[in-house]
């Protein structure tokens, strides 16, 4: 198992999920390094990529938690967003493909990304 670790965004963004729905949620949020070689094996995966820039999708009922990895072992945490503003975000794109193509196509979400990737860590 890698360790988690949430940045203060993530953090907000999981703790204004509804309790239950955060418990279900982090414990489902399993990573592993043969999770992460085998990415495409698992449904509930996913990898958005832009300009040599990668961030791994993991999808849970309503909810898509985005991450990266750091030394190999440490899950960092970027966003925690639920799926309806996803589907928003990507109807006003009109991006054609998958969700994680037009993800990766889109300036918003890596702007998004970025807010994570710079916010303080817990």
């Amino acid at each position: 198992m890698h360790q988690i670790v949430f940045n203060d965004i993530s953090a907000a963004e999981v703790s204004a999920i509804p309790t239950l729905d955060q418990l279900e949620l982090i414990s489902s949020f399993q990573v592993d390094e043969n999770t992460l070689s085998h990415i495409t094996d698992d449904a509930r995966f996913g990898l958005v990529e832009r300009d040599g820039r990668k961030i791994y999708r993991f999808r849970s009922k309503d909810y898509r938690i985005y991450f990266t990895v750091e030394d190999g072992d440490k899950v960092i945490v970027q966003r925690v967003l639920h799926a309806n503003s996803l589907k928003d975000f990507l109807f006003r794109s009109s991006i054609g493909g998958s969700e994680d193509q037009k993800l990766g196509g889109s300036r918003s979400f890596w702007k998004l990304i970025d807010e994570g990737e710079h916010a303080p860590r817990r």
